[in-house]
């Protein structure tokens, strides 16, 4: 092949980024359809997610060069100001105008044939989204692997109007590769002795005076996020927001995948939802149970799912086969294409023994089912009821049944035991871990108590199941409370609970998934409205969309708290301005649960008979 190093494409504003062309050896007038990878973590640097499951990685001029045979050009392009681009990086925000320029420039080139399909992970989904939203020339196809951003607000960058703090981890590893740390070896030092740990023990941080003050543009664009707390123009911005931008996307295909203990659940589900009702063109999900890219990697955390999970030999022979094929169906007129449905390819974790490995993690097995839909077809709504006594029933609570009290007290927030999260190391990871004090995370008491044992977390249970109950779709928490607080959060997670056995004596209480509310937006996320002290209200925590199987015998768990540290900022309960958080004070949080207010957990479930197909 033919390689074009550095080209520097010229944009509207005069800045210059860096791309590099792959092409076919061919006659001089030989015309091409396109792929297209615009990435800020160096478009020739080895990406940690193109491995094999045997083990091999893929380089990105193997990755090239299997583009190319197979009769495409392809680029790959630094964003703006990350490597060997001019600009300063801004995250987010530039890359939908930056990715409608490059598209531009490539459909004039003698190379081109005027068809271009895009790909890429994480924030290479997020800027091909953002580019799709402005309409660009050539555009016929795109791959959205784990990434693209339906509403960042919602996910991504915030959530339940809380501040998800692997912006900051995020921001700290990427500021050393940033120009200036790059071109500075006093400021790439500064950095790389800054204790991010510590860091995070004495939030909040302030503009000048966190560790990301040696970097000013990206500390800049992180406490722009963290401050705008409420819903409006700034996270309406092109790059943030796809959900009103449908009519302008491109009508094409889209390959959307994502896994359950990824961060990007809900925006891979809206944003497949949303192109199946918007478009006709047919659309395919992919949802495994993997952390953030691993899509090759059997286990989530502590939770091993089997050889079954990998993606490789059960999805597709191989993910790099899998994007030629899919770009050899959309960018390719000799192909013949079949009128198809959209299809859905969920993994259903859950069913394994629960025995514990030679790698010393928990079998919880899993298996792939396939259809036409997400939510899968058959699936109903059932209603759990928080009771005074700790139950989860189908029955609502007693009338006069009193309100559950706790402490929140945001100097000790109750820590982040896995969950659905990417981009926290080296303070906090993702995964599937039994529910305890660890000594591995960041907050924990290090005893390895339960969490249950804390005093400021309330814990509900079904008793030991009948029969296997699939979890699959979307999960719903109403709660009625009340705070002493102005402000404050309600956090929910949905465990999973194995019963006693050789290898867990105490049980296995596995995190499935969970979510937060900030109670200032219970009446909407472009207002805040503050709570009156012991005022009774409804609030609504929305954890993201799960696939999970709880066996007979298992029990169905939601615990309810008011912090999830350092997943997201812990609410200082004052009423303080988001990001702001010097006025700490205790919380006397209440949950209300007798049957005139009842709160209740709601549960998408599917017979397991109906993913017998």
């Amino acid at each position: 092949m033919i390689l074009l190093e550095d080209v520097m494409v010229c944009l509207r504003d005069g800045v210059r980024l860096a791309t590099d062309v792959y092409l076919p050896e061919s006659a001089p007038d030989s015309v091409f359809p396109v792929v297209i990878e615009r990435t800020p973590y160096n478009k020739r640097g080895q990406s940690r997610s193109e491995v094999n499951y045997d083990g091999t990685m893929i380089s990105r001029l193997e990755m090239a060069q299997a583009l190319v045979n197979r009769g495409y050009a392809v680029v790959f392009q630094d964003c703006r100001g990350c490597y060997g681009s001019e600009g300063v990086f801004t995250k987010y925000t530039s890359e939908g105008v930056d990715g409608v320029d490059t598209l531009s420039w490539i459909i004039e080139q003698p190379w081109c044939n005027g068809d271009i399909g895009s790909m890429g992970l994480s924030y290479a989904a997020h800027t091909q989204l953002a580019m799709a939203c402005l309409n660009p020339p050539g555009l016929k196809t795109m791959v959205l692997d784990s990434g693209g951003f339906h509403n960042a607000f919602q996910c991504g960058i915030r959530q339940g109007g809380a501040f998800e703090l692997k912006q900051a981890t995020w921001a700290y590893k990427w500021s050393q590769e940033s120009p200036l740390a790059q071109q500075n070896p006093v400021v790439r030092q500064a950095l790389k002795e800054e204790d991010i740990v510590s860091w995070f023990a004495n939030m909040p941080w302030f503009p000048g005076h966190s560790p990301l003050r040696h970097v000013p543009e990206f500390e800049n664009y992180l406490f722009e996020q963290w401050s705008q707390g409420e819903f409006g123009e700034y996270w309406q911005q092109n790059g943030l927001y796809a959900a009103d931008s449908f009519a302008l996307i491109p009508d094409v295909p889209v390959l959307f995948m994502s896994s359950w203990y990824d961060a990007y659940v809900s925006s891979t589900l809206e944003n497949f939802a949303a192109f199946c009702e918007k478009k006709t063109s047919p659309q395919r999900l992919i949802m495994g149970p993997w952390l953030h890219g691993d899509r090759n990697v059997t286990f989530s955390g502590n939770a091993e799912f089997g050889t079954a999970a990998a993606f490789d030999g059960n999805v597709a022979e191989d993910w790099l086969t899998c994007r030629l094929d899919w770009f050899d169906r959309w960018l390719k007129s000799s192909v013949q294409i079949e009128q198809a449905d959209h299809q859905v390819s969920v993994f259903v974790m859950g069913g394994g023994g629960g025995a514990k490995n030679e790698a010393g993690r928990l079998l919880h097995g899993g298996k792939w089912h396939s259809g036409e839909q997400w939510p899968l077809k058959g699936s109903r709504k059932v209603t759990f009821y928080l009771h005074h006594d700790g139950q989860l029933s189908s029955v609502p609570g007693q009338t006069q049944a009193a309100p559950l009290r706790y402490l929140a007290d945001p100097h000790n927030p109750v820590p982040t035991v896995g969950g659905s999260v990417t981009s926290g190391m080296p303070v906090f990871q993702g995964g599937a871990f039994d529910q305890r004090e660890s000594p591995e995370f960041f907050g924990t008491r290090g005893d390895n108590l339960p969490l249950s044992a804390r005093a400021d977390v309330l814990v509900f249970q079904t008793p030991e199941l009948e029969e296997d109950l699939l979890v699959a779709g979307e999960v719903t928490i109403k709660l009625w409370i009340s705070s002493t607080a102005p402000d404050t959060d309600f956090t929910a997670k949905l465990v999973d609970v194995y019963p006693p056995s050789e290898d867990y004596p105490q049980g296995y209480a596995m995190n499935i998934t969970d979510g937060i509310i900030r109670c200032r937006y219970r009446h909407g996320w472009d207002r805040a409205q503050m709570l009156t002290t012991d005022e009774m209200v409804e609030v609504t925590v929305e954890p993201f969309a799960t696939c999970n199987l709880f066996k007979k015998g298992h029990r169905i768990r939601l615990d309810i708290a008011s912090s999830n540290f350092p997943r997201f900022d812990s609410n200082p309960n004052s009423g303080e301005p988001q990001g702001q958080a010097r006025l700490k004070q205790v919380a006397t949080n209440q949950v209300f649960v007798d049957a005139s207010r009842p709160s209740r957990l709601i549960l998408n479930v599917l017979s397991e008979n109906a993913l017998i197909s």
